[in-house]
């Protein structure tokens, strides 16, 4: 798993000075002011890498790339970088070789900006190793524990109530009505009567063009005898024509008398 692992670059300074520091006396933490910082003992290039979960500080040379030393970091703030207590643009860091020998040298950044991103730098690494450690953690946790089975057992059968799907006491849904223009129309509510269009009252005109026309009046003198004789007798000589006042036709008969008497003609019509 080593071997498939790739060394990626994190932060690139391009310069950095190299302190040979006293060895620490008390417990009251590096101060960069006992160090010669007018003076420093080598100056270089520094690059912090990473592979894995471990970070590298490597000290390397400006022209040619030439390592001249190596600080593995396997947790930040820890026993590999410490800060100083006079100031934030110095460090100590602890170098090894392949060996297994080590020791502790001061490093500083002429830019504070400089010094900011390489302190930014080892955080956020050791931000994603704590995270991808208590990933891990909890998948292992996961595996351990029991799986629920959500399968159905035999025999055992789900029933699935959707709306609308069909109508109460499972009959079947009642249609829709199609009205005019092929727009579906709801059917009237149950219980409710459709209402009938009243019809208009007559106006006054059509009542005062309508005419009624009179009863025929009969005469109280004919007797029963007379009524007989008129149905043997022919039509031609029933009864006399009835008076202009009472008779409905009595136009036509009067339009007819008012035409000159012409000769007869013969036709094979018969003449009414």
């Amino acid at each position: 798993a080593a071997e498939l692992e790739y060394e990626s670059v994190l932060c690139v300074k391009p310069d950095v000075n190299v302190y040979r520091i006293p060895p620490r006396t008390s417990n009251r933490g590096y101060r960069a002011s006992d160090w010669k910082l007018d003076h420093p003992d080598w100056t270089g290039r520094l690059r912090v890498t990473s592979k894995g979960k471990t970070a590298f500080i490597k000290l390397e040379d400006k022209v040619s790339g030439e390592l001249f030393a190596q600080a593995p970091i396997d947790q930040y703030p820890g026993i590999a970088v410490e800060t100083v207590a006079d100031s934030s643009r110095y460090f100590v860091i602890r170098i090894q070789d392949g060996t297994g020998r080590s020791a502790f040298i001061g490093i500083g950044f002429t830019d504070r900006g400089d010094a900011f991103d390489f302190n930014v730098s080892l955080q956020d690494h050791f931000k994603w190793v704590k995270q991808e450690t208590e990933i891990s953690k909890e998948s292992q946790e996961a595996d351990t524990r029991p799986k629920l089975d959500l399968g159905f057992k035999e025999g055992q059968t789900i029933k699935l109530n959707i709306g609308n799907m069909t109508s109460k006491k499972g009959g079947a849904a009642k249609p829709r009505v199609s009205g005019s223009g092929g727009l579906s129309l709801l059917p009237p509510p149950p219980g409710g009567k459709t209402a009938v269009p009243p019809i208009p009252p007559p106006s006054s005109t059509a009542i005062a063009n309508h005419v009624t026309p009179p009863p025929v009046q009969k005469s109280s003198n004919a007797s029963s005898a007379d009524i007989l004789l008129d149905l043997d007798a022919p039509a031609a000589a029933s009864k006399a024509p009835v008076s202009a006042t009472t008779d409905l036709w009595g136009d036509f008969s009067t339009a007819s008398s008012a035409v000159p008497n012409q000769a007869p003609q013969q036709s094979n019509w018969v003449q009414f």
